[in-house]
């Protein structure tokens, strides 16, 4: 192995090597904790630490790196605490996720980095979102990512490098190839050579490294990072390396044929460097000692007190609590009483327009959603008044786009994300249940992402564009779930979804679109998360419903003649308790109805809570109405026997007679 030590002062070299043994040696220790079960799992990066701790010296202290479970080098180079480090291994509450996750899932803010999930690929795409940020704020800086052989066959690796190079975002995507995805070799993960020839498929330039020469890492980010500050764009890293522990300790190795441990061995990150710097007469002997004696004691320190420290003590309040950002939300009234006839689509438009003048890091990203408005035209001037800087249309990608809203939330921006059609947002899912409903929980991180779903049926439009899918939803903690049922409600609910620093999921059926005309304030207001509304009072039966089941229930009523006392939920996650108990109250007679399938629907869980909390004001089942346990069918009759307004009157007075 060649060092070109040409511009590295003694100095320098012998920071480079301190930061290079510190991964090394806490690796060392980790795995002698494991065979004493003094730490539960280790992922081993022996024989990588050159690319992470390469990485971390080539970028500024102020730029984000987005590693994964091999990259500890990341962290120590980062100056990140021994102390609150082993405190993360143990699951204490002092580590950076209070116990919840382990290893390195997670992030600091004050060191930035962002931390990986366990499914990979997707922090690629929250890379592109943070060095969107850094464009749209002038900021030359670049973002820096890693992903791995195998996580590359993953879609969200396709979509990340796809959207960075079209909108030319200054990100390093570092490929950490080391031959395997846990056991499969990477002959059968592509068919490919080498990363390199990828690039030019996605319009940038790849580069390949020796990923166990620290210096040549280190000169080559380095150089490409000064690159990208000046010149925006997004650039491909292979670093050519090897893993010489398991995937994790107990997968062990018998699947890797022993010739590559002897070839890789005699190319050792840390072994040869130090040979190097004896042999170039900048390191002693003895400086090699008093530098590991001087590791091996931080090391020592800071694992006695996170030993030290006691197991963190559940508390039900605060894991409740801290599912979401803090937030308290102070309803905004309008500044005046100026009201206009608006259509439930030009409701959401006024909404999105007005928000967008109220907070300019307010970025808004979909699929055709600049020039052409979007498919319903919600969008449909946008760009002419925010540009398009601020109005994104993007690739057909759901899963990176989501991703990209959350990097843009970690650097303090707001972002809007548009389904085309809510049925699209299953290409998106992980990156909504996994990363955004998480990443508060887990590290303190907030999430300020809107996500828009245009849903439901009775436009005729079939399987894939007609589907009530927000009990996927209902069921995610730290999510919020907004379905508005008119004007007035659309427009008050998106501004306060965008308003709130959580992830908000934000259902507006399509049907009412252009059906529906009210008189709204034309003045910005809010309306809040979180409270149920009284429709329609009645004393004969309750229906407890939203969106599109709040005019089926004031229809039928009226032509069945029951006097109905109606509840609009307006927000199912969470969901209005008080304002249900007290419908309850109000008739003893329940029915909770909704657009959804039945089974698994959100007037299950409704239900189940009414028995368990009204059962002693209850004078009749509770019962539910809801479409049929089958996809949405295309042709009109089909759809209509589907869904529930046809049978909602024969309940109805079913449960009137009751």
């Amino acid at each position: 192995m060649t060092f070109d030590r040409t511009n590295f002062s003694d100095e320098e070299l012998l920071g480079i090597y301190e930061a290079l043994l510190w991964p090394r040696m806490i690796e060392d220790k980790m795995l002698i904790l494991l065979r004493q079960s003094k730490i539960s799992k280790w992922f081993s990066g022996i024989g990588q630490e050159a690319v992470a701790v390469g990485a971390a010296l080539a970028l500024e202290p102020d730029e984000y790196i987005l590693p994964m479970h091999r990259n500890l080098g990341i962290f120590t180079t980062r100056n990140v605490p021994f102390e609150r480090l082993f405190a993360q291994f143990q699951g204490k509450k002092s580590g950076f996720t209070k116990g919840r996750d382990r290893s390195f899932h997670f992030g600091t803010k004050e060191h930035y980095i962002v931390g990986m999930i366990s499914h990979l690929g997707p922090q690629m795409a929250l890379a592109d979102g943070i060095a969107l940020a850094h464009k749209l704020e002038g900021e030359k800086k670049v973002a820096l990512v890693f992903t791995g052989d195998g996580a590359s066959s993953e879609g969200d690796f396709h979509e990340a490098l796809n959207v960075a190079a079209v909108w030319d975002l200054p990100v390093i995507f570092v490929v950490e190839n080391n031959g395997y995805g846990l056991s499969t070799p990477s002959n059968e993960q592509f068919r490919f050579k080498h990363f390199i020839d990828k690039g030019p498929g996605y319009g940038m330039e790849a580069v390949q490294v020796d990923g166990n020469n620290i210096l040549e890492v280190y000169g080559t980010i380095s150089r490409l990072a000064t690159e990208l500050r000046e010149n925006p764009r997004p650039v491909l890293v292979e670093a050519l390396t090897f893993r010489m522990r398991g995937h994790e300790e107990a997968s062990g190795t018998k699947y890797v044929p022993q010739e590559l441990f002897e070839q890789w061995g005699k190319k050792d990150p840390v072994e040869n460097f130090e040979r190097f710097l004896l042999n170039e007469g900048v390191l002693s002997q003895e400086q090699r000692e008093s530098i590991r004696t001087g590791i091996s004691r931080e090391i020592e320190a800071g694992l006695q007190q996170a030993f030290a420290e006691p197991e963190p003590e559940a508390s039900t309040f605060e894991e409740l609590e801290d599912m979401y950002a803090p937030y308290v939300q102070q309803v905004i009234a309008p500044a005046s009483d100026n009201k206009e006839e608006r259509r439930f689509i030009d409701a959401i438009s006024d909404g999105l327009r007005q928000s967008m003048q109220r907070y300019p890091e307010l970025v808004l990203m979909g699929q055709d959603i600049a020039e052409y408005g979007g498919v319903f035209k919600i969008t449909q001037g946008f760009v002419e008044e925010f540009g398009k800087e601020r109005v994104r249309n993007t690739p057909l990608c759901e899963s990176a786009i989501i991703g990209t809203g959350l990097g843009l939330s970690i650097k303090g921006r707001k972002a809007m994300v548009e389904m085309q059609f809510a049925d699209f947002v299953t290409c998106g899912f992980n990156q909504i249940v996994n990363n955004l409903a998480k990443i508060h929980y887990r590290w303190g991180q907030n999430a300020d992402v809107v996500v828009r779903m245009p849903t439901g049926a009775g436009t005729a439009a079939g399987p894939f564009h007609s589907q009530s899918n927000e009990a996927w939803f209902f069921h995610t903690p730290g999510l919020k779930v907004v379905y508005p049922s008119t004007p007035y409600d659309a427009k008050g609910l998106l501004n306060a979804a965008i308003e709130d620093p959580n992830p908000v999921i934000y259902f507006e059926h399509k049907l009412l679109y252009r059906s529906l005309t009210e008189a709204i304030p034309t003045d910005y207001y809010t309306l809040p998360i979180g409270k149920a509304k009284v429709v329609q009072e009645g004393d004969e039966v309750t229906i407890i419903t939203y969106g599109m089941g709040v005019h089926w229930a004031k229809q039928v009523a009226a032509q069945v003649g029951v006097s109905v006392h109606i509840l609009d939920l307006r927000t199912l996650l969470p969901w209005d308790q008080e304002a249900v108990a007290d419908a309850v109250k109000k008739t003893g007679k329940v029915l909770v109805l909704h657009e959804d399938t039945l089974t698994g629907g959100v007037g299950g869980e409704i239900a189940a809570w009414i028995a368990e909390h009204c059962f002693t004001w209850l004078d009749a089942p509770v019962m539910r109405e809801a479409s049929l346990d089958t996809a949405v069918p295309f042709a009109p009759p089909l759809e209509q026997n589907f869904l529930p307004k046809g049978r909602l009157a024969g309940k109805l007075e079913a449960l009137k007679a009751f």
